[in-house]
């Protein structure tokens, strides 16, 4: 394998909406959240470090398997959350090593130019997969997720993060709280947060088969190219086009 080939991944960039109001919090949590999401996601998750700019940027670099809204979502719902705006992108990244903020590569490219649109637009979540009719159905249906974990309650958020992100049953949230499953029933719907759950699921699986299909596609090409180098010089000459017959040669 050639080290110097570049690799496919998926970029993450979470940006601190109006960190400028206090920049130390801003920079305290993005730095709290570093550390969550490097316990939460496995060394075979990530491609790079998680790391945060001068701009209270974060910045992921996760494997093509990995679940980039598990990311979205913990960064949402903690309940020392600050607001932020999150872009998700897979493509090609260069090799290299150290944390995601010292790499590069198209998908960071892309990554860029949706944090952008997003920040145009005022949408909390945008996806790029660079797959034409993913990317459609995805750049209507992130924002809703953005804009739906964005509205909950501080005890909305906290029964969405222990069900979203814990996988706990609603029974098991109101023991963890201390509260009635009735309590925590009525947040629960309030919230939408079995909404939320399914609206989750269903990105995840558009990503996937984006993903999936890119691959494929991805190595047809490859296939294609190395039969056309490993074959015979002769076979892959086209013959020389046949002139047309001379009318007179015709009537003869």
């Amino acid at each position: 394998m050639d080290a110097t080939a570049p690799i496919r991944g998926i970029v993450l960039f979470g940006d601190v909406v109006e960190s400028r109001d206090d920049p130390e919090a801003s920079s305290a949590w993005l730095r709290l959240l570093c550390r969550i999401l490097e316990e939460r996601y496995a060394p075979t998750d990530r491609l790079a470090g998680f790391g945060f700019t001068q701009g209270d940027e974060l910045q992921g670099l996760l494997a093509p398997s990995a679940d980039p809204f598990l990311a979205v979502l913990m960064g949402t719902l903690h309940e020392s959350a600050w607001p932020m705006r999150w872009v998700v992108a897979a493509g090609e990244v260069a090799p290299g090593s150290g944390p995601a903020t010292e790499r590069s590569g198209p998908a960071f490219l892309a990554a860029r130019e949706a944090l952008l649109a997003a920040k145009v637009r005022r949408d909390r979540l945008l996806v790029r997969t660079g797959e034409p009719g993913a990317d459609r159905l995805l750049d209507g249906l992130a924002p809703v997720l953005g804009e739906m974990v964005a509205d909950l309650t501080p005890r909305q958020r906290r029964v969405a993060w222990l069900v979203l992100v814990e996988n706990l049953r609603q029974a098991e949230v109101a023991d963890r709280l201390g509260v009635s499953r009735a309590t925590i029933s009525v947040a629960h719907a309030r919230g939408h947060i079995r909404s939320i759950g399914r609206l989750v699921a269903a990105l995840r699986m558009i990503v996937a088969a984006a993903m999936l299909a890119l691959a494929e596609n991805a190595d047809g090409d490859e296939g294609h190219d190395a039969d056309e180098e490993t074959a015979p010089l002769e076979s892959r000459r086209r013959p020389p086009a046949r002139p047309p017959h001379d009318a007179a040669e015709a009537r003869t």
